[in-house]
């Protein structure tokens, strides 16, 4: 399989819900983030409902994510343009007659298993029943480890990196690569209607990483599953299922989730958490999934940052090889591609 190499996609996705910010980001301090290219400042309000304005104030432009909240209206920290939660401007200084164009775009915003999900697109299309669902980060019996990471690379070669899973043997060994993951076959299902990716890969005597070493505390040889669900354009689930070599039990559940967001063209923010259904009271466990895991995800930051340049000073021409590991990544390209036609 062949096929172009594009870098720096800008042409994204509009109508659909991203992950803005994990929930815990989003408090009483203005915090900003871009999406799909639009400046973004997210608070909560004193009832503790999200609200996502445009990071603008329309006078001079000054950030809003900058400035600071009164009760429940933001004060540009410049010259205290004040706006209320719909992003209507409610004063002005030195008049009391507030200029009618003077608003800012309030963005539709749903809080869905501890993420913040924006609509950058068409308000009247925004229907929160949409989100896709990762319950397993809110459920009782499951702890969770997270964190965020900005990659200056385009968001497609985030979707690529973690559908192809078999860079974990080279790219992370010593943590969670071994050499089975890049031997065993892979299978891809494709659901190009409902913008679902499936790709399996299931070891049935393979070595055990640290990662689960570690916080499983088995010893020896694994039977090792990997499920990967892509649901385009945003959030990607990996059902991971560990036990023995040879046994069904003890079976260790671990879902990894990424939400997948576009910041700006070449520009993405990596939203990781790993859940886990056993040691749930093992602080020990915990901090060590954390660190290592973010150990992890900085692999992968520094690999597309390094892989985003390459292709950067690429010469015109050149054609990329694909191969079978890379049906799954191929796909959700395609899907990404239909999406953002509309």
């Amino acid at each position: 399989m062949t096929g172009h190499t594009t870098t720096h996609a800008d042409n994204f996705a509009r109508n659909q819900w991203y992950v803005a910010a994990w929930s815990s980001e989003v408090g009483r301090e203005l915090l900003g983030r871009t999406v799909l290219g639009e400046p973004l400042a997210l608070y909560r309000t004193e009832a503790g409902e999200p609200v996502v304005l445009a990071d603008r104030c329309v006078h001079r432009r000054f950030p809003l994510s900058a400035s600071g909240l009164d009760g429940d209206r933001v004060v540009c920290g410049y010259h205290g343009f004040t706006y209320d939660t719909t992003g209507t401007c409610v004063y002005v200084p030195g008049q009391k007659r507030v200029p009618r164009t003077a608003r800012v775009t309030s963005y539709p915003v749903s809080e869905v298993d501890g993420m913040v999900w924006v609509w950058i697109g068409d308000p009247e299309l925004a229907d929160p029943a949409t989100i896709r669902r990762a319950e397993h980060l809110t459920a009782d019996g499951w702890v969770t480890v997270q964190g965020m990471e900005p990659i200056d690379a385009d968001y497609g070669l985030l979707v690529d990196n973690l559908l192809d899973l078999s860079h974990e043997t080279y790219l992370h060994g010593g943590y969670i690569g071994t050499p089975e993951v890049a031997e065993t076959p892979i299978t891809t299902e494709v659901d190009e209607k409902a913008g679902i990716v499936r790709v399996s890969r299931h070891m049935s005597d393979a070595e055990c990483p640290p990662f689960y070493a570690r916080s499983t505390g088995i010893e020896g040889r694994i039977r090792r599953l990997q499920d990967i669900e892509y649901h385009a354009p945003c959030l990607y689930l990996l059902h991971s299922r560990i036990s023995p070599a040879g046994t069904d039990a003890p079976l260790f559940r671990t879902e990894i989730t990424y939400a997948i967001t576009p910041s700006a063209p070449g520009k993405v923010y990596d939203f990781w958490a790993v859940s886990r259904n056993f040691a749930v009271d093992d602080e020990e466990v915990t901090t060590f999934l954390r660190d290592f895991n973010h150990t992890v995800v900085m692999q992968d930051v520094d690999a597309l940052n390094l892989l985003q340049r390459a292709l950067d000073s690429e010469p015109a021409g050149y054609q990329e090889l694909s191969i079978n590991i890379d049906t799954g990544g191929l796909a959700a390209r395609r899907i990404l591609a239909g999406l953002a036609a509309g």
